[in-house]
């Protein structure tokens, strides 16, 4: 048996290090093709290059179609949109973070792009997680889909809380033991200076500082986390496939990076939406309660794609229809 086909979560090796081969490859595209220089990424920008990495999820449907069947297809589709729609509030809350540092948009393209490679380490270990938690008591699944009711619940019911950044328990940690220069040194995450001591450079001393783009990064992955509590148990209420939980995880991801520049710039339009992402939250977990705990009867993969995305096209249409006038 070649090395290659040797299984692995369920999926032979190879399909895992391609799935990884495409996201690099698309990442390099997306930082060296396709944003050459310090342009600013526009808002038609951000939607073609946003239908560039749909197009590349629809294929990679087409490859999990002809190796797994439709039925792992649409469950990958369904994660996919799930994903991508639970991700939206963190759209502000990064938009809050790079307010917060100053960072100026044609450098936040930059930490976007280099932020995915944390979040393909971090959700790969919090899937791997989850997998292993669910294969060894399937218990876990049911506490998974009563969270996602509630969670959608509370969420139905929730004010805009906002998030502050300065009392960040991990930021005020890094600001007190890292050293770090108060501006930025173009698109570098650390840069090398000489030390300061009482006001005054130390001659012949230099050290590394980080940069105030290095902590947006910081925070922009942390964001991502603390999001993913709800997400990552939504895509294991979809599926528990590992292979489909981690690919429509981070295709969407990459997706909606892709598409911040056009989001943050009218995040305010999509008020409703909120109200949408908890009825789809209570849909996954109660469809779970309901056929495993209860017994009723099986939805099908396809069934809940299209009820997932009603939901969501009636919270968008809704919010446009209403912010129509602003």
């Amino acid at each position: 048996m070649s090395f290659f086909s040797v299984d692995f979560l369920g999926q032979p090796l190879w399909m895992w290090l391609g799935f990884l081969v495409f996201v690099l490859a698309l990442l390099v595209m997306d930082l060296w093709l396709f944003s050459r220089g310090d342009q600013t990424v526009t808002v038609s920008k951000s939607l073609r290059l946003s239908c560039f990495y749909f197009a590349m999820s629809l294929a990679f449907a087409g490859f999990v179609w002809w190796r797994m069947g439709a039925s792992a297809a649409t469950l990958y589709l369904t994660g996919y949109v799930v994903e991508e729609s639970l991700s939206l509030d963190n759209i502000f809350v990064i938009a809050l973070i790079f307010g917060y540092f100053q960072i100026p948009p044609h450098l936040q393209r930059r930490a976007l792009v280099f932020g995915i490679i944390g979040v393909v380490i971090l959700r790969g270990l919090m899937i791997g997680l989850g997998t292993a938690l669910v294969d060894r008591f399937h218990v876990v699944l049911y506490l998974f889909a009563l969270f996602l009711v509630v969670s959608g619940i509370r969420m139905m019911f929730s004010g805009d809380d906002d998030y502050d950044i300065a009392a960040n328990p991990v930021l005020r940690f890094l600001q007190k033991h890292l050293p770090i220069v108060p501006d930025l040194h173009g698109d570098r995450f650390f840069v090398r200076l000489p030390r300061q001591k009482d006001g005054a450079s130390a001659k012949g001393k230099h050290i590394w500082y980080a940069t105030p783009l290095f902590l947006a990064l910081v925070m922009v992955e942390l964001a991502d986390v603390i999001f993913a509590v709800d997400s990552v148990p939504a895509i294991f209420s979809i599926t528990t496939e590992p292979y489909l939980v981690f690919t429509s995880n981070i295709a969407a991801i990459l997706g909606l990076r892709a598409l911040y520049f056009a989001l943050a710039a009218m995040m305010e339009r999509f008020y409703l939406l909120k109200y949408a992402l908890s009825a789809v939250l209570v849909f996954i977990g109660g469809k779970i309660i309901a056929v495993d705990m209860l017994g009723l009867g099986q939805v099908p993969p396809l069934a809940s794609l299209v009820i997932t995305l009603a939901i969501l096209s009636a919270g968008v249409i809704a919010s446009l229809s209403k912010t129509r006038s602003d």
